[in-house]
């Protein structure tokens, strides 16, 4: 059985910590999903597997730099 991973002192790791927000971000937005085509709709350019796996791995990035605070200052 799967335990979370828990240091010491109770507190998470960063890299645990982004994936939740991950797992919460794809799933709020879709991203990574396939779109389903409605009825007599063909898309003309199919999303490969490959494209959803480098998006996701964006976002994972970009979560684990928020989370230690190394995001973009805008």
């Amino acid at each position: 059985m799967d335990q979370p991973s828990i240091t010491v002192n109770g507190a998470r790791r960063n890299e645990d910590i982004a994936l939740d927000l991950l797992k919460f971000l794809a799933m709020t937005t879709g991203a990574g999903r396939t779109s389903a085509s409605a009825p007599g709709f063909v898309s003309a350019t199919a999303p490969k597997p490959e494209d959803h796996i480098e998006q996701l791995l964006e976002l994972y990035s970009r979560c684990l730099q928020a989370v230690e605070g190394k995001g973009a200052s805008r």
